[in-house]
């Protein structure tokens, strides 16, 4: 796939100069710096050294004095507390911190999780129904409720309050909930919008454990299954996120919970995690379980305190996660068939694609797949209860959730992000659905936004890539969606002679920019039909990202090459 290359706005040279100065870094890296805001000295230090302290007043958040004064009345009467999440990763890591922190001073609380395939998204009523018929009258709900109006006021009937934590953007009405923890609602002076639905859960017990005096030291022991929650959700790493990603991390690698530790001992042994083995790897297998069997598995994995039964439940989850890639396979391959045959895809500015027999728990998963090979705003649909539901992922510029808004009298209900959602209709909507969305995009994409794009940093030499540098570049992570790792531009750059395809249609290979000068190891994934031009010895320029590679006990620096471009 053709892709567009964007050098980023270069700073003012005065201020890279001021900052290169302060902190002692190379006007390269400066110049990163200051592209991302990050413009003094105290800013770079917050950016290099997150720290607790930096961490803002829960109490500052709308709705907080009365979440926690209605939780102490619940443990003052001895009422059932039911702590309700969704059954993705950010909703169980939700209902796991907040479960076990109260467990720990109250016996009187338990979890649940719908069911992704009879209940659905969100908030239920069969779940609202379980809570009373147990004799549960506080449910705090996690990651999800902000536009369930009509399921809270079906609670309050019933005598079941509700304490709202969601990151989701409300609806124009909101539940008449006891408390909504959400920075994203009108009036809420918290200076930070963008915590997941587990952060939002963490300020709660930060908040909890503040005016109770518990130490600091008992809310943090839940920081790697918030960065967990931070990293497979998406959100951006930026401010308070960056603080707990980067604490969570390295939690994750030196102290994890047991659960986890069951989990990464399934998965080879790294010196250090990051973001990306979230997303790729733990984030994933969380999931599995709600996408093929129970997520309560991922929260009994989660808030396991013995190593043995962690064990048992992570081969489960392990087991459901090797299910799942087989789903996910199948319905890809069948879904670039069903695209394969239509005459009119070509003309098409967006794709909706809908089978009855499709697995649910992976079509989100499948929706990003057609993402990655045709680059447009996708739906996938599948039945289930005998509705359309469907998963939404979209491309860069481009506000799906708006689009899908606007489809709202064609659904039964939606709900998400500007980049992913999901959603539910009558099956005789599907086509006019399809249709209306169609129209919608094309008449609202701008003609950028259907071709992929490199945004670099900086084109720079490869001589430029020193140890000291690379040091100083590590020290930009935990990378990802607002703060992701530096990109690189560098031009007429050639293989010195032992390029290879490796796995699925990668290049591996050395590079070097000057005769006799330094020669960098590098991989291209997915660049494999560049591998004639490229073992010809014909020059090249690259986009990239510096990384190190463990391979055997050995450590060297490595170019991750993201796209590659000929100019003859």
């Amino acid at each position: 796939m053709t892709k567009r290359w964007l050098p980023k706005e270069e700073p003012s040279k005065d201020i890279v100069e001021n900052l290169s100065s302060a902190i002692n870094v190379n006007k390269t890296l400066s110049g990163v710096l200051a592209q991302r805001g990050i413009i003094t000295f105290e800013a770079a230090k917050k950016f290099f050294r997150p720290q607790y302290a930096d961490l803002h007043d829960p109490f500052i958040m709308l709705g907080m004095d009365k979440a926690i004064t209605r939780i102490e009345q619940a443990i003052a009467t001895n009422e059932k507390i039911l702590i309700y999440g969704d059954y993705d990763v950010d909703g169980t890591t939700s209902v796991a911190i907040v479960y076990a922190f109260l467990l720990a001073r109250y016996p009187n609380v338990d979890f649940y999780i719908p069911d992704r395939y009879i209940e659905g998204y969100g908030i239920s009523f069969k779940g609202i129904d379980w809570a009373s018929e147990n004799n549960f009258s506080l449910i705090i709900a996690l990651d999800c409720g902000i536009k369930s109006v009509d399921r809270v006021a079906y609670a309050k009937e019933k005598g079941v309050d509700f304490i709202i934590c969601d990151h989701h953007l409300p609806g124009e009405v909101i539940p008449d909930a006891v408390a909504i923890l959400n920075p994203k609602q009108l009036n809420c002076p918290y200076p930070f919008k963008e915590l997941s639905g587990c952060g939002i859960g963490f300020k709660l017990i930060q908040g909890y454990a503040a005016k109770h005096y518990i130490p600091f030291a008992e809310v943090e022991q839940y920081i790697d299954l918030v960065a967990i929650s931070i990293s497979a959700d998406l959100v951006p790493i930026l401010d308070e996120n960056r603080i707990l990603v980067h604490h969570g991390l390295r939690k994750l690698k030196s102290n994890p919970n047991k659960g986890l530790s069951a989990l990464l001992d399934t998965y080879a042994v790294k010196p250090e995690y990051s973001v990306s083995d979230v997303v790729f790897f733990i984030g994933p297998r969380i999931n599995a379980a709600g996408r093929i069997a129970d997520a309560k598995d991922s929260v009994r994995l989660m808030t396991s305190n013995d190593y043995a039964t962690a064990k048992e439940i992570a081969e489960l989850v392990n087991q459901h996660n090797t299910e799942r890639r087989l789903f996910d396979s199948d319905i890809t391959l069948q879904a670039f068939e069903m695209i394969k045959h239509d005459e009119q895809f070509a003309d098409r500015k967006s794709t909706v694609l809908f089978n009855n027999a499709w697995h649910k728990g992976v079509i989100g998963i499948v929706a990003s797949r057609l993402i990655e090979k045709f680059y447009r705003p996708t739906i996938i649909l599948t039945e289930s209860n005998g509705l359309a539901t469907g998963s939404a992922r979209s491309v860069e510029g481009f506000d799906l959730y708006s689009a899908i808004e606007e489809c709202s009298d064609l659904l039964e209900q939606y709900g998400g992000h500007t980049h992913a959602a999901g959603l539910t209709l009558k099956l005789e909507n599907v086509k006019p659905f399809a249709e209306k969305f169609e129209r919608i995009v094309s008449s609202n994409i701008v003609e950028r936004s259907l071709t992929p794009e490199i945004e670099y940093d900086a084109e720079i030499l490869l001589r430029s890539i020193s140890p000291k540098f690379f040091n100083v570049l590590k020290q930009f992570s935990p990378f990802g969606p607002g703060n992701q790792s530096p990109m690189f531009m560098s031009k007429n750059v050639w293989e010195v002679g032992d390029v290879m395809i490796v796995g699925n249609n990668h290049l591996k290979m050395s590079i070097t920019q000057e005769d006799g000068g330094r020669i960098f190891k590098a991989i291209a994934f997915g660049l494999g039909e560049h591998y004639d031009k490229v073992s010809q010895g014909i020059s090249f320029d690259i986009c990239y990202t510096v990384e190190e590679n463990h391979f055997n006990g050995h450590v060297n620096l490595q170019l991750n090459i993201k796209d590659i471009l000929f100019r003859s």
